[in-house]
């Protein structure tokens, strides 16, 4: 298990402008809301950390179903 953060930039599925977030890559998995920095609207966050390697991070509307592509 890692035990640090990491910084992953993507996009806000609302507004579209770039996002920067950091993750806590201690948990394998996880899924939670945060807020974009730009337009406020909260978009779901779902990470999935690799034992080696950058985490993935994919981000979507609150009203999108399901989880990752």
């Amino acid at each position: 298990m890692r035990h640090d953060t990491d910084t992953v930039a993507s996009h806000c599925p609302y507004c579209g402008e770039a996002v920067t977030l950091v993750i806590d890559c201690s948990e394998p998995e996880q899924q939670y809301i945060e807020d974009c920095e730009v337009c406020c609207r909260p978009m779901i966050v779902t990470v999935c950390v690799p034992e080696e390697g950058p985490p993935e991070v994919w981000l979507c509307d609150e009203n999108a179903a399901g989880g990752p592509p």
